[in-house]
């Protein structure tokens, strides 16, 4: 039986072993064969050679992606084992930050797909991003519009959503428009608000460089020299969503994200977005990327939850 002490000291323990050794307990599953214990910033490994092998080079996967994207959790883990890292050897500059936000936070794609999104971006000016809720498919959306923003490569950003309720009947809304408005759009400007500090996203807003406003305000206009993000696109109907897609300008550049399985639109109106991607999904220059339960990078259990509504 050989031996082995596995330095992890590029990176924060925590990230692999997880808060109350969850990661390293999930590892563990992983290599049954081998003896493992974890002391700081080195992990000590009992085994056969070949597990012992097997053990460094999913240490180096795991810190690796976690170098590249900031983040490792334990879907990644499982991803790396199951499959292997297909982003393991990716040196591309795509893998860079995309933006810094406020505090110093680097935002930058953090999943295989989210980079598939971004590469899709640079390459075409209109990109569906497709895939369940804490994907980052609006917030990679948002970055991407914040950089352009600030490389002036666009003169404004356009943030638009449908004023669809989720499932609810909230009934009347006190206030004007914007404040009857804005609940609908909060998650728009949370993602804003990480990227930009405040008081220059306030001058945005009131100079309308960035602005935020529900799908049926774009009727009748030309979105033009503009980043313009179209969210929550499963709840626009055919119609909106024929509208919408028909306002790009010859300078724009147009994201729509949307989740196929959450639609809250009544039951007698069908969704528009499945129809839209089977007439575009051939047109030069349209891209569509799909993001999965693999690219989740919330809470742990959302991955779960939507893995337990996806069974029959």
């Amino acid at each position: 039986m050989a031996e082995r002490v596995v330095d992890i000291r590029s990176i924060d323990p925590i990230e692999i072993y997880g808060v109350n050794d969850a990661k390293l307990d999930q590892i563990r599953k992983y290599f049954p064969k081998l003896k493992l214990i974890a002391r700081g910033h080195d992990i000590r490994v009992k085994g056969e050679e070949e597990e012992l092998r097997r053990f460094e080079k999913s240490m180096d996967a795991f810190i690796k992606h976690h170098s590249r994207y900031g983040t490792l959790t334990e879907s990644i883990i499982d991803r790396i084992m199951n499959k292997g890292d297909e982003t393991a050897e990716n040196d591309s500059p795509l893998n860079d930050v995309l933006v810094h936000g406020n505090g110093g936070l680097a935002i930058r794609a953090r999943t295989p797909n989210q980079v598939k999104l971004v590469e899709s971006c640079l390459k075409n000016d209109m990109v569906f991003a497709i895939g369940p809720a804490g994907t980052g498919k609006t917030y990679t959306a948002v970055a991407l519009a914040v950089r352009a923003l600030k490389n002036k490569e666009v003169r404004k950003i356009i943030l638009t959503r449908p004023a669809v309720e989720a499932g609810e009947n909230l009934g009347f809304l006190p206030g004007d428009m914007k404040e009857k408005l804005d609940p609908y759009l909060q998650p728009l400007y949370d993602a804003l608000y990480d990227m930009i500090p405040a008081e220059k996203l306030n001058y945005y807003l009131e100079n309308r460089i960035v602005e935020i406003a529900p799908l049926a305000f774009m009727r009748g206009r030309t979105l033009d020299s503009s980043f313009v993000i179209l969210d929550e696109a499963q709840n626009a109907t055919g119609a909106q969503l024929k509208m919408f897609l028909t306002r790009m300008g010859p300078s724009a550049k147009f994201v729509i994200t949307g989740d196929l399985t959450q639609v809250d639109l009544p039951k007698q109106q069908p969704s528009g977005l499945q129809p839209a991607l089977n007439r575009i999904a051939d047109i030069e220059g349209i891209a569509i990327v799909y993001l999965d339960t693999n690219d989740v990078i919330r809470h742990k259990l959302v991955k779960r939850i939507i893995d337990a509504y996806d069974q029959p």
